[in-house]
């Protein structure tokens, strides 16, 4: 080919691809752009959930170069906490960032997806939901309400709450309010207490007015940030009704399956992210946080004893009865869940179990 026509041919065709570029409608050239608005459970700013849900909305604007533009609305800000729920089923706002145990009144198998009493850990819940059947289970009961979910952070093993009292037995826990949502919640009423579920920035205000006698939160790091050292001085562990509760990216169904593949992949690789990050948060800043609360604060570190536990325990499988007899999907759920509990938790007694126990043991831990 003559080099000189080839490259007057190129310039033309050049400068038509440059008249096309600009007369090409502009709408259609922004089409990508993403809006979405996102509401959340958590105070602003607060540490671990509240954080750990504005990075989530922050890095999809990142990982889209602003292509995803998230409006992030913390609890009561757009809408109340608890209604952030049916914000997004109703398609009024994209994504909520939540515990789904909020919703079990709307079925219980919402539980199982955050945390129920003897639950899954941080590392058996991912298997689960990843390798066991648990995002299938997940995507269905989410699918008959208008969402599809996503794990998106998690907290670890919960303590077992703040007391005004000494509890020796579980008939210390008769006709205490405590704050406790979830199935555990459900656990304390079958011991007699009166479970209270309010929204985490309310807790401070019940606790120090007296209108709940006990609450359980997440851990030292969280709990000492709430203050709740201030109105109950005794702090037991460990938590039998959160062993890892998982955080969910809840989004709206029909927004969902409008993405293209390559933009779903995007968030559930930004959820993923802060599923484990969030996880890495909470256990680096515990331990020096409950140091504080016991030196510093006078916070008196209690462990549930054998007995209490005991009760903890038959009062869940009560609990766990009548979850199965609710519907066909809550049965199938709690099996998957219980079938996962059997082989992950007997391939940790032998594996990081062990070890830390063994670990301990030497370095007198």
């Amino acid at each position: 080919m003559n080099r000189r026509k080839f490259i007057k041919g190129a310039a033309v065709a050049g400068g038509a691809t440059a008249v096309a570029a600009s007369t090409f409608p502009a709408p259609a050239i922004a089409q990508n752009r993403i809006e979405i608005n996102m509401v959340s459970t958590w105070p602003r700013d607060f540490p671990g959930l509240g954080t750990g849900a504005q990075r989530f909305a922050k890095n999809l604007e990142a990982m889209t170069d602003g292509r995803m533009k998230v409006q992030y609305y913390a609890a009561g800000e757009k809408v109340k906490a608890f209604d952030a729920f049916d914000e997004v089923a109703s398609g009024n706002a994209q994504i909520y960032h939540a515990a789904d145990y909020y919703w079990k009144g709307k079925h219980p198998g919402w539980a199982y997806f955050t945390s129920v009493p003897f639950g899954l850990t941080y590392t058996e819940i991912n298997a689960w939901i990843h390798w066991g059947g648990g995002q299938e289970l997940w995507d269905e009961l989410a699918g008959d309400f208008g969402l599809k979910c996503l794990s998106c952070g998690n907290t670890g093993v919960q303590m077992g709450g703040w007391f005004r009292k000494e509890i020796n037995s579980a008939d210390d826990l008769k006709g205490l309010k405590m704050r406790i949502p979830g199935l555990g919640g459900d656990v304390m009423a079958k011991l007699g207490a009166s479970p209270v579920s309010i929204p985490g920035g309310q807790i401070y205000e019940n606790l120090i007015s007296g209108a709940i006698d006990a609450t359980e939160w997440v851990g030292p790091w969280n709990d000492s940030y709430m203050k709740f050292y201030e109105a109950a001085k005794y702090y037991y562990y460990p938590g039998m009704h959160e062993p890892g509760s998982q955080i969910s990216a809840g989004m709206n169904k029909s927004w969902w399956e409008g993405l293209s593949a390559s933009d779903q992949l995007i968030i559930k690789a930004v959820a993923t992210s802060e599923n484990e990050m969030m996880m890495s948060e909470y256990n680096a800043k515990s331990g020096s946080s409950l140091v504080k609360l016991v030196k510093e604060q006078g916070v008196k570190l209690r462990r549930f004893n054998d007995d209490i536990y005991d009760s903890f325990g038959e009062a869940a499988e009560e609990v766990f009865e009548e979850v199965r007899g609710h519907s066909n999907l809550a049965g199938r759920i709690h099996a998957s869940f219980l079938h996962a509990r059997e082989e992950l938790g007997a391939w940790a007694k032998i594996s990081d179990q062990a070890y830390v126990e063994q670990r301990n043991r030497v370095l007198g831990l």
